[in-house]
């Protein structure tokens, strides 16, 4: 359990870090953690996707693009989990749908 406490507070610091590449190290962890540990995610899923869904509409668009990128392969992984925070993440996407760089609208 600590071990699940340290993991997700590293994840909570990195996606709400200032600096662009500790914000996608944590988009990177958050996609680690779906496929290594998808219980720890799924019991933390509100706390989790409220940190997410802010790099879905990222400053950086590198950030936006991996967020968009990873969210794909996790709803894979964690499908009916999501449940609890679909609106949000459909909010998230659709904020980027009009985007006007290319990489982020087709992520």
């Amino acid at each position: 359990a600590v071990e699940g406490t340290e993991l997700l507070q590293k994840l909570y610091n990195l996606l709400e870090a200032k600096g662009f590449q500790a914000r996608m190290e944590g988009v990177a962890l958050l996609l680690d953690l779906c496929r290594s540990s998808p219980q720890l995610i799924s019991t933390n899923i509100f706390e989790v996707f409220d940190s997410f869904v802010l790099r879905l509409a990222d400053s950086h668009k590198k950030v936006k693009q991996k967020a968009l990128a990873v969210l794909a392969e996790i709803i894979g992984v964690l499908e009916d989990a999501l449940d609890p925070v679909i609106i949000a993440l459909v909010e998230g996407i659709t904020t980027n749908l009009n985007s006007k760089d290319p990489g982020v609208r087709s992520a």
